[in-house]
């Protein structure tokens, strides 16, 4: 089994406490760019990869989705879903995204969620993607920002008092593991430069759409620390395409 740190009591403990987990797509400060980038669901087939508590496979099937495959490593994420995010068109299925297998051409719509910095490779990854869509399928991701994974630590640098002084980018082009620090738990995530994104997509077949870094919506920029998200990205959106 790969990693799963989100089936360690404490971190899942932790996770469950954060506004994005008790909140669902509205506690996301992604969420108002990321759905902008939606394609519609009416009748499509649609894969969340990485799909934790369902939100994502949810909006899909109340927004007309014929049926909706939700995969995720973990099984305490996958309970959750299940309790509350369940609905008659979605499947749950716990497998790591690396080792899952399907048909060519199954899906209409693939979307992920902050899932693909836990995968070490992602050009593998991509590819299957592209096999699994029909011709004219959307791809819609969020991951964590190069300039946020590329230090290791995902934390600010701080001054004598404690006060933010700035947030650490070194190491950008050395890609491979990291040891973050994230709910003070120690993770392993993969860092990949915005370009090896960008270029694995186009030469994986795919067509580029949209391209975000989203900052945080005004109506969140009240809860604490938010304000701080505007000095650096922490996320990154992308929409792709396959060709018909």
């Amino acid at each position: 089994m790969r990693e799963n740190i989100y089936d360690n009591d404490r971190f899942f403990q932790k996770y469950s406490e954060m506004n994005r987990s008790k909140e669902g797509l509205r506690g996301a400060g992604e969420w108002p760019a990321l759905r902008q980038m939606l394609p519609d669901f009416l009748g499509k087939r649609v894969l969340d990869l990485g799909c934790g508590y369902g939100w994502h496979c949810k909006y899909a099937a109340d927004h007309g989705a014929a049926r909706v495959l939700g995969v995720d490593i973990s099984q305490k994420m996958l309970e959750t879903a299940c309790r509350i995010n369940a609905d008659a068109k979605i499947t749950y299925q716990r497998c790591a995204m690396e080792d899952l297998a399907l048909p060519d051409a199954s899906f209409d719509v693939v979307l992920s969620s902050l899932a693909f910095h836990y995968c070490a490779d992602f050009p593998a990854l991509a590819a299957n993607i592209h096999r699994w869509l029909a011709p004219g399928g959307a791809f819609v991701f969020s991951v964590e920002h190069p300039v946020f994974t590329a230090y290791g630590s995902q934390d600010w640098q701080y001054g004598p008092d404690g006060e933010i002084q700035h947030f650490p980018v070194d190491r950008y082009f050395y890609e491979g593991v990291r040891d973050a620090v994230f709910l003070g738990e120690h993770v392993t995530k993969y860092h990949r430069t915005l370009t090896t994104y960008l270029q694995t997509l186009l030469a994986g077949g795919f067509a580029l759409q949209q391209v975000v870094e989203p900052q945080p919506p005004a109506d969140m920029l009240h809860l604490p620390g938010m304000r701080d998200e505007l000095r650096r990205p922490m996320m990154l959106l992308v929409a792709a395409r396959k060709p018909v």
